[in-house]
């Protein structure tokens, strides 16, 4: 069963805003084209295939809301339904007549409600929300929908109320990334451009999938039926959803390859889970049109303006925001780029911005290295997320100063569109944490977010936590923001940067939520019309280290994936990777950095006399270390190495 809002009292911020399955593999109706394997040169030196570039027309587009439409309309529902492009353009919002306008978000667990917790939102944003999930989580070897994502988000992983125990979801937070905030999301009003920004961030509703043409992910389909918003707090079960199975008759025609569905993907030995609703098990709507579908396109500010379907933009292709690198821009012609629809590169390699802050700033040359490093790693490793198996991992690669600035973004291919986002935010994060500043500048926003500072310094027994002492990976930072600690011991403390389990869910995490609550509120009133302006293209109140830009400008993330960058002990950025496995993205970071230093000198990680790991934590009557980095075991393609992080 899905977890349901209840009632409560509305705080200022819920005023604001309120003004305004397969089980396993066993989906009949999919599709049966198998995707080339990534492992397949697409030319001559080259180590990845290039996706097609296929698009969605008007015409599917509105094929997807019709079918979705005649399955709502035989269970007697009446649904939003958006559809999105693979980077996040909405190509259409489709209200049914008696749709609800509004959709829930579940109450804390101990009723005392905190950031997003609670609220009313727009179901045409719940809606979108899900279709941008399913669209940027799934690749050409995976296809992972709203359901996936709601199993790796959770405070055990697979949720359910007999795994209490076990560690969270391996994407703990990830829900809140590709924010409407962010400064790498691109907005409606930038055109085509890619990867778009989501209104409620990253979806755990089920109701969301991606959509396939040839085997070729080109988008997502989102539905909202039921005005909740929510997750799937037990996998154990089987549920019958009204907007899963709306949605998932939106892919007919338009179907993830059944070799690549989630539950085809196995994380630590657990197989994923994509849909509780079947294709056999759905209305015959194969010949539903959208002339005459009852209903009418819906105008959502800042995203559609509801004036006709629109074509998607084909992946890859210069109008996507995402293209194949030039020769002069990388030095591995598998990578790929964001663009600005122009040609221009929007983040190229450079040298760090921050000269009059540290001595020795990262060179546009040490930038490049360790760029092509991890570039090279990534290269060789083997995926977890993948089908086939033994494909190359994919991953998006990003490097930013000690401001938080971008000095290089790259990936490969087919890497999903998520990691893109969540690798800045890695990045980000992982520089701020372990820097001087993160104290002070904690402690002078606004709201709630410096007591965490407090906290923490009380939870570690050291009151000059957070002062640069000590490096911080991602990994590291994650251990502090489970609701347990140790993560997924039941009955234990929780980690002080996060919500105590009694007031946990997926829509409060603790600090990383608190630190963007303001800009979602702020969006969702500019959405609905209760406000003039939108959010600032920045995330988060701390101090701007420029006009108009912080050190973690589109909100910070908590799970595996980043390390920083030091020069002589003295932290001079942050490199953070997402897109498969948290182990291979710790790897990829943390050896394709020290692989730079070996190269170039002077740089590299942390001295393992100030990495977290060193860090003891009391925790009844016994010691506990938190972690840094965590590498996999037989990493690559090409060779039998093992324990290749060791000793490093």
């Amino acid at each position: 069963m899905r977890a349901k809002a209840t009632s409560s009292s509305l705080a200022v911020l819920a005023l604001v805003l309120t003004s305004c399955g397969d089980g396993g593999g066993s989906l009949s109706g999919g599709s049966s084209v198998t995707p080339t394997p990534t492992t397949a040169p697409s030319s001559a030196g080259a180590l990845y295939s290039v996706p097609a570039q296929e698009a969605l027309s008007a015409a599917e587009v509105g094929t997807v809301i019709a079918r979705a439409a005649a399955q709502a309309s035989a269970q007697g529902d009446a649904a939003t339904i958006a559809v999105v492009d693979r980077v996040g353009n909405v190509l259409g919002v489709f209200a049914m007549p008696g749709a609800s306008a509004t959709s829930d978000i579940p109450d804390s667990p101990n009723g005392s409600n905190v950031d997003a917790q609670g609220l009313t939102v727009p179901a045409a944003a719940a809606a979108i929300a899900k279709a941008i999930t399913g669209a940027y989580l799934s690749s050409n070897g995976n296809a992972f929908s709203t359901r996936t994502a709601s199993m790796i988000v959770q405070e055990h992983f697979p949720p359910a109320p007999s795994t209490a125990g076990l560690e969270s979801g391996p994407l703990f937070g990830v829900q809140f990334s590709q924010l409407p905030c962010s400064d790498l999301s691109a907005r409606a009003s930038d055109g085509l451009i890619g990867p778009k920004r989501s209104p409620l961030g990253l979806a755990a509703d089920p109701g969301g999938f991606p959509l396939y043409k040839n085997g070729v992910v080109v988008g997502g389909v989102g539905v909202i039926s039921d005005g909740v918003y929510s997750f799937d707090p037990n996998v154990l079960d089987t549920d019958i959803d009204a907007d899963e199975a709306i949605a998932l008759a939106g892919t007919i025609g338009f179907e993830a390859p059944t070799s690549i569905h989630a539950n085809r993907i196995f994380v630590d030995g657990t197989s994923l889970r994509y849909s509780d609703a079947a294709y056999s098990s759905l209305a015959d709507v194969s010949g539903a049109s959208f002339t005459g579908t009852p209903g009418a396109l819906l105008a959502v500010t800042g995203y559609y303006d509801g004036v006709a379907l629109l074509a998607g933009s084909a992946y890859g292709t210069e109008t996507s925001g995402i293209r194949a690198a030039g020769v002069t821009e990388f030095g591995y012609q598998d990578a790929f780029v964001l663009s600005d629809g122009a040609g221009t590169n929007r983040f190229p390699i450079r040298a760090g911005t921050d000269g009059a802050d540290i001595a020795s700033p990262i060179s546009a040359n040490e930038a490049r290295v360790i760029l092509e490093e991890a570039f090279a790693i990534m290269s060789r490793a083997r995926a977890q997320i993948r089908q086939p198996l033994n494909s190359r991992a994919q991953v998006t690669i990003s490097l930013v100063d000690t401001r938080g600035e971008v000095l290089g973004i790259v990936r490969s291919p087919d890497a999903a569109i998520f990691g893109i986002d969540v690798s800045l935010q890695k990045a980000r994060t992982a520089n701020f944490i372990s820097a001087p500043f993160a104290a002070n500048e904690l402690q002078a926003a606004t709201g709630e977010v410096p007591a965490f500072v407090t906290v923490l310094r009380t939870f570690l027994n050291d009151p000059s936590a957070l002062t640069g002492q000590f490096a911080f990976a991602d990994r590291s930072g994650g251990n502090l923001s489970r609701p347990y600690f140790p993560d997924g011991e039941v009955g234990q403390i929780s980690g002080p940067l996060s919500r105590p389990i009694e007031q946990f869910n997926p829509f409060s995490t603790g600090l990383q939520s608190a630190l963007v609550v303001g800009n979602l509120a702020q969006h969702l009133a500019f959405v609905t019309g209760a406000a003039p302006n939108d959010t600032p293209r920045f995330c988060t109140s701390l101090q701007q280290v420029r006009p108009d830009h912080t050190r973690i400008a589109n909100g910070i993330q908590i799970f595996p994936g980043s390390v920083p960058i030091y020069r002589g002990g003295v932290l001079v950025g942050g490199i953070g990777v997402s897109g498969d496995g948290i182990d291979q993205d710790d790897m990829i970071s943390f050896l394709g950095l020290h692989n730079a230093g070996q190269s170039v000198g002077g740089i590299g990680n942390a001295g393992h006399d100030i990495r977290a790991d060193r860090i003891l934590v009391s925790v009844g009557g016994r010691k506990v270390r938190l972690r840094y980095v965590n590498c996999p075991f037989a990493p690559f393609l090409d060779s039998d190495e093992n324990n290749v992080c060791e000793g490093l």
